[in-house]
């Protein structure tokens, strides 16, 4: 009720409010709310405004209780004003009563700014390490008073309000105040308590009101299909990882055994129902498995919110809260912590290339292209109907880094496999001509790209000395795993596409045809040590109509398990460190898909038990043996011994290590039982066979040397052994 004009003082001279501002409050388009909501001076007297819809009458009091007053009704639609007993402006509430009921308010636009001036300069200046425990929502204590601290850029919006269930998603309840230095958008609204679901609405330039958007920054955020973030208190984890990280900090990952087993969290095993296990119950499970599996790390397929399960994650919404999927954040910390403390790492994909265009997501999230290029020669992907990040904007790549320093301080992971590289090196990847804009300099490769890559790793790397940064780059970029001030991206590893590529296609071919393939598997011997390489046999080899490994092997039944199993030791003889996706461990027959559990009860068959049985003493073998794992990014660890015996489809190297015993790999990729086969080796005496992968523990036929062979000196003076070499099978020989 708007008091009568006869009892009501002019505005201009009471400092009571216009009529045309009060209605701007009432609509939420007021230029500054800040200015005039709250607690103000005006003159000798402090006023107290507020808007409280649906309230009657309104009591001030401070944050303590006491009554400072009522102030009047000057719209129906809830704006209340009026002196107040203060001699200078503080925090206040009201006490708002209706017919049915009194309630209590804490005024958010009585409090003052959180951030401050140094936030806005480093923010400006793109150094800002800690924009994760100053974006997105956080609890705090404000001016005595507790609640929730929400910030978000949106520099080109109008007007931005925090909308949930504390407000009834009314827009005009808590418009935010501007930072104009940094287009930075902050409110403090006391009372709020955790878990309750938020967004942001904004206006945008033109005031338009636009579809309500999720918070980039948000910890947590509502189970799929919802898409509403969440007000989460900050992690609460008791840490016993102290000796793992201290190993990690102080090793040379290089030179260190890593076995990984990469894994989709939401279809490894699941309940008997069908729905997904929670945090907790993959620890339960997932984490002993491991253990006994012999894997030093276990790698997640992405597992910030997404909201398309046949994504796999790669379309992220939500880059800084775990997925709703597996329960709350903390399940996530315990399950790490419990990884660390039988000495597992945790690596998670990570995908700062792209983001989908989902309208809660970030895309066009202020009305303009804030986080992507505008030019969708730049800002779109046409493979995956995505956008991309414009590395070139200080904002977006302070927004990127920071998302990597988070993971890796408040979970505690041990690394980032960073997911598509390549797409972010190439300014015309996947597009024709004229479908791509060059480079300052009329090029094709992304230098803002690589400048972001470079601050990565840089930051990274000097922030959490165990960290691994392992780069998907499926090209021939220079020095990827170079450090950044010898010129190259800074990554700690990088995939070695080419092998898994050049192997899976030789292994496809019949026997008999590979010996006109044998370059296939001796060519990367040329590069194997020009990068530091993770060997992977991953999910993208196992999906998309590609089928299994165990059904990608040449020949019957038979053939293709004893092609496995010998492709398996080759490769963990092979340089380099290993990576192996579920399923495949124990054979999988089927191809692997996100919507169901891997087939677990094939392992009552003896051929996939031995497979797995494989698995587990490669693993064994790997990181007991430092020949195997010490030099598997140097060339002084690997020697050949026989390069060339294509007629046989024959390998033989030695793997070595300073002070350490030799390890002869041979492996034969023809179904042809050889006696007396002449093998050179480097010393003479008693090799002991540390692994046949003919055993019949593993499902093989049992030939072999009975647990040793003996190398001689010949007439010629060189060193040779006769052994046996089982059908498609590869043996480890250990020198004694």
């Amino acid at each position: 009720m708007t008091p009568s004009a006869g009892k009501d003082p002019e505005p201009a001279a009471s400092g009571l409010l216009s009529a045309p501002d009060i209605a701007a409050i009432l609509k939420g388009t007021h230029d500054d709310p800040f200015a005039v909501l709250g607690v103000h001076p005006v003159g000798k007297t402090v006023l107290a405004r507020c808007f409280i819809p649906d309230a009657e009458t309104v009591t001030v009091e401070t944050l303590s209780g006491k009554d400072l007053g009522a102030i009047e009704r000057r719209d129906d639609a809830g704006f209340f004003e009026g002196p107040v007993a203060l001699k200078k402006p503080q925090p206040v509430r009201y006490r708002a009563r209706n017919q049915g009921g009194e309630w209590v308010v804490v005024d958010p636009y009585s409090f003052g700014p959180v951030l401050g001036p140094m936030d806005d300069y480093y923010i400006r200046e793109g150094s800002h390490l800690r924009l994760f425990d100053k974006m997105g929502a956080h609890p705090i204590e404000h001016d005595g008073a507790s609640g929730y601290h929400f910030a978000v850029w949106a520099p080109n919006a109008k007007r931005v309000s925090v909308v949930g269930q504390f407000n009834d998603w009314d827009g005009r309840r808590h418009v935010m105040r501007l930072r104009t230095d940094t287009g930075i958008w902050e409110i403090f609204i006391p009372g709020v308590d955790a878990g309750l679901v938020y967004k942001y609405e904004i206006l945008d330039r033109n005031g338009t009101r636009l579809p309500l958007k999720a918070d980039p920054f948000a910890r947590r955020s509502e189970l799929r299909p919802n898409t509403a973030s969440m007000t989460t208190p900050e992690i609460a984890q008791t840490w016993d990882d102290e000796a793992h990280r201290k190993h990690w900090a102080s090793a040379d990952a290089r030179r260190q055994p890593i076995s990984i087993y990469e894994v989709h969290a939401g279809s490894w095993q699941r309940r008997d129902n069908g729905e997904m296990l929670s945090w907790d119950e993959l620890a339960d499970r997932l984490i002993p498995y491991c253990v006994d599996m012999g894997f030093t790390h276990i790698e997640f397929l992405p597992i910030s919110e997404f909201p398309f399960d046949p994504s796999w994650g790669y379309q992220t919404t939500g880059l800084y809260a775990p997925t709703a999927r597996f329960g709350e954040p903390e399940g996530f910390a315990r399950f790490v912590n419990g990884c660390h403390k039988v000495g597992i790492g945790v690596i998670l994909d990570w995908v700062p290339a792209h983001f989908p265009t989902d309208e809660h997501g970030l895309r066009w999230f202020d009305g303009t292209a804030l986080y992507e290029h505008e030019d969708p020669r730049q800002g779109f992907h046409p493979d995956w109907n995505t956008a991309i990040y414009n590395f070139g904007r200080q904002e977006v790549l302070s927004f990127l880094v920071n998302n990597a320093l988070y993971w890796a301080e408040k979970f505690h992971v041990d690394g980032l496999r960073v997911d598509a590289v390549a797409s972010m090196l190439y300014l015309d990847y996947s597009r024709k001509h004229g479908e791509w804009v060059p480079n300052e300099y009329g090029g094709n490769e992304n230098l803002e790209a690589v400048r972001f890559l470079q601050t990565l790793n840089t930051e990274i790397y000097g922030s959490h000395k165990g960290i691994l940064t392992i780069a998907e780059e499926s090209t021939s970029w220079p020095k990827v795993s170079h450090p950044v001030h010898a010129g190259g991206l800074g990554f700690g590893f990088k995939w070695n596409m080419g092998f898994m590529h050049d192997t899976l296609q030789y292994l496809s071919r019949e026997p008999v045809h590979r010996k006109f393939h044998h370059n296939d598997l001796t060519f990367g011997l040329l590069y194997a040590f020009n990068e530091n390489f993770v060997l992977p046999l991953s999910h993208d080899e196992v999906v998309h109509g590609k089928g299994s490994l165990i059904a990608k092997m040449a020949g019957d039944d038979w053939q293709k398990f004893a092609n496995l199993r010998a492709y398996y030791a080759f490769m963990w003889g092979y340089p380099g460190k290993k990576l192996l996706f579920m399923g495949q461990e124990f054979a999988q027959w089927r191809e692997w898909s996100e919507d169901r559990a891997l087939d677990w009860n094939l392992l009552e068959y003896h051929l996939h038990e031995g497979m797995r049985r494989l698995v587990r003493d490669l693993n064994g073998t790997y990181r007991a043996k430092p020949a195997l794992h010490a030099r598997d990014c140097e060339g002084e660890g690997f020697e050949w011994l026989l390069a060339d015996d294509r007629d046989n489809s024959v390998f033989a190297w030695l793997r070595k290590a300073p002070g350490e015993k030799l390890v002869a790999v041979i492996t034969n990729f023809t179904p042809v039982y050889r006696e007396s086969y002449a093998i050179p080796l480097p010393v003479k005496g008693r090799w002991k066979e540390i692994l046949n992968s003919d055993a019949e523990i593993y499902g093989g036929s049992g030939k072999g040397n009975g647990g040793a062979v003996f190398a001689e000196k010949n007439s010629t003076g060189a060193i040779m052994a006769n052994i046996t070499l089982p059908p498609l099978a590869t043996l480890m020989l250990e020198q004694e």
